[in-house]
């Protein structure tokens, strides 16, 4: 068995106290199911909240909601559960904006490459700035916002080497996201696009398919996607925040107490999300060299070139996604 086999998922798990919840109702029959999906593997983050938030809705409720989560994709990838979510088939969706903006494509102003700088600006800038524009994108195209989480920011892992700026991409086969912004990203940085769901991405690296992909060092090793890499770069071009939102069919049934039950507190539930995340970061990159992986740090001059080289994709975004698009983006530059 080699290295990276041998690491323990408990390597890159956050704990997490426990907390006592009193029913705000006597226990009664489940009036209304609640399917909860995710690519989220468990083990992670994610999972623990997501398996927190059945616990407290089902308590709060009385057990008049019954809560069933899915991980790791078991109920398809993430576009497929988004569109579930929106047609009621699934009651609540979490993952990323990406997902979301094929339904939404204005949400994908939130993943544009070198946006942000640091997770202060996107908090700043998701809680305050744009927050309400979300709500009522995500509304009139059928869904609840809830509260946010954290997928984190996305570098790239290939089997080639490190990327030093666009050159030692030029002509690489690069696994993408299904999403305007991500597929427009690669080819700004001279590589190939292939959009793959997350779960064949693994043998698509081990078979050749692909050279590489981007993605969080979080997903990296939920996923087991290490296994198909030698060189992961921290070019952290691009930050994902993750979404938790709910099917606005299946909210408009609920009676308003349990309204509020699934609700919770927003802002409580999205610094969970985050703090989560953020809390095991350093660790997962030492979790590359645990592996016999090959970290590099580029430099200031290096991704200032990817980040001229993408100033296209912004613009690219503006004209595909008209005014509101333009509105979003206008936003968060003026608060950045």
């Amino acid at each position: 068995m080699n290295t990276r086999s041998k690491l323990s998922r408990r390597s890159f798990v956050a704990g997490s106290a426990g907390v006592f919840l009193v029913p705000r109702f006597a226990k009664a029959e489940a009036e209304f199911t609640m399917k909860v999906a995710s690519v989220a593997p468990a083990g992670t983050p994610w999972a623990k909240h997501l398996r927190a938030l059945k616990k407290r809705i089902q308590n709060d409720s009385g057990g008049r909601i019954k809560v069933k989560a899915y991980l790791g994709g078991a109920l398809g990838d993430e576009i497929a559960t988004a569109e579930a979510t929106k047609r009621g088939a699934i009651q609540v969706f979490g993952g990323t904006a990406a997902a979301l903006a094929s339904a939404v494509p204005e949400l994908a102003v939130v993943e544009l490459p070198f946006l942000f700088d640091r997770v202060a600006q996107a908090d700043h800038v998701l809680d305050h700035v744009i927050r309400q524009d979300l709500e009522k994108l995500l509304w009139d195209r059928g869904y609840k916002l809830a509260f946010y989480s954290e997928n984190g920011w996305r570098s790239i892992g290939t089997n080639f080497g490190p990327v030093h700026g666009p050159k030692d991409l030029a002509g690489k086969k690069m696994r993408s996201m299904e999403s305007d912004v991500h597929l427009a990203t690669w080819r700004a940085l001279g590589a190939s696009p292939v959009p793959i769901p997350v779960t064949e991405v693994l043998s698509a690296l081990q078979t050749g398919v692909v050279d590489g992909f981007d993605n969080t060092p979080l997903f990296t090793f939920a996923a087991s996607w290490y296994q198909g890499i030698n060189n992961f770069t921290l070019t952290r071009h691009s930050y994902q925040p993750g979404l938790v939102v709910i099917s606005r069919k299946w909210w408009e049934k609920l009676p308003a107490d349990l309204q509020q039950v699934v609700l919770g507190d927003p802002a409580a539930e999205s610094k969970k999300g985050r703090r989560g995340v953020r809390a095991i970061r350093k660790m997962l990159v030492q979790n590359f060299t645990n592996a016999g992986i090959a970290v590099y740090e580029p430099t200031a001059a290096e991704r200032a070139a990817m980040r001229q080289a993408t100033r296209k994709v912004h613009d690219e975004f503006a004209r595909k996604t008209g005014s509101a698009g333009k509105r979003l983006l206008d936003k968060i530059r003026k608060a950045l």
